[in-house]
């Protein structure tokens, strides 16, 4: 129960830091009329969830002894860059989704044009976010960026996305290549968001390494639990339908290592990552958060 406090506390704080900056932005445009293109990004930014990510980069910043005020720009950049990627995947060009947590999907809402241009926009604005932050000095400034940048590109979730798509008339695909685009298009943000949290709490070297380490092990176990969770699962208990995985014919890693071994799998994973703890303080939310992303049905 801490636990879920502590992340909707995260989620809470994130969210209205990410209003305030987008009303800010929003009054330096001036006499531009393009209210509808901040009114889209606020509907893909309030959809809601569980904004993982930014928690990460939160407890990974205190775990390094520094504070939440220290790590709000960086949570909020990361969660700008988590949402413009959410938009894109809705459209029909690629997941071709009508809903998003229940709520109309960018393009449903504001059409296909505006929701790309609000993708766009949430792509941009995490710079000048990081660039405006006076608490962060510019060598963390620009190492948060060089993270972020590499990690969303083509080494990383947008490489991903595109291996998902090939899959999908792919006639077979192997356990290194679906865990390699998993790593991509689910890790690869997980893990910039531990060390982005350790770059904005002064850690280590030795400790942005290790929290790297941290994020590719519980990025990858949340997809594999992820797979399972659409099999053995039910709507109620998920909260989202399930079964499409099936329904699409996708190769997941419950259809190349059955749930036994996949279970297993996400257990070994989840064993790895609380072991890169180890060099931080303070680490009982985090290790309570590794062990709850293995549960996550309602």
């Amino acid at each position: 129960m801490e636990t879920k406090k502590q992340l909707a506390a995260y989620a809470e704080r994130i969210e209205e830091y990410m209003l305030r900056k987008v009303a800010e932005m929003e009054q330096k445009s001036g006499t531009m009329e393009i209210g509808q293109l901040y009114a889209a990004m606020r509907h893909s930014l309030s959809a809601g969830g569980k904004r993982i990510r930014p928690a990460l980069i939160y407890a990974f910043c205190e775990a390094c002894g520094g504070t939440q005020e220290l790590a709000d720009a960086a949570a909020c950049a990361m969660e700008m860059t988590h949402t413009s990627s959410l938009i894109f995947d809705d459209l029909p060009a690629m997941d071709n989704d009508d809903l998003r947590r229940g709520k109309p999907s960018c393009h449903k809402a504001y059409g296909e044009a505006t929701a790309i241009l609000a993708g766009a926009a949430l792509i941009c604005a995490p710079i000048t976010v990081l660039c405006g932050e006076k608490l962060l000095t510019p060598e963390q400034q620009i190492s948060i960026i060089m993270t972020l940048t590499d990690r969303e590109g083509v080494n990383g979730m947008i490489g991903g996305q595109l291996m998902d798509m090939q899959f999908e008339t792919q006639e077979t695909v192997t356990p290194e290549e679906l865990e390699t685009m998993c790593l991509g298009k689910t890790g690869a943000l997980m893990r910039a968001s531990c060390e982005i949290g350790c770059i904005c709490g002064g850690g280590t070297q030795e400790q942005i390494t290790a929290a790297g380490k941290y994020g590719q092990y519980v990025g990858l176990a949340f997809q594999i639990i992820d797979d399972i969770l659409d099999v053995t699962s039910t709507a109620e208990q998920l909260g989202k339908p399930i079964g499409s995985d099936a329904e699409e014919n996708k190769t997941t890693f419950v259809t190349l290592l059955g749930i036994e071994k996949a279970n297993q799998k996400a257990s070994e994973l989840t064993a790895l990552a609380h072991r890169q703890l180890d060099l931080f303080a303070n680490t009982d939310f985090l290790h309570a958060l590794t062990d709850a992303l293995l549960v996550r049905v309602q």
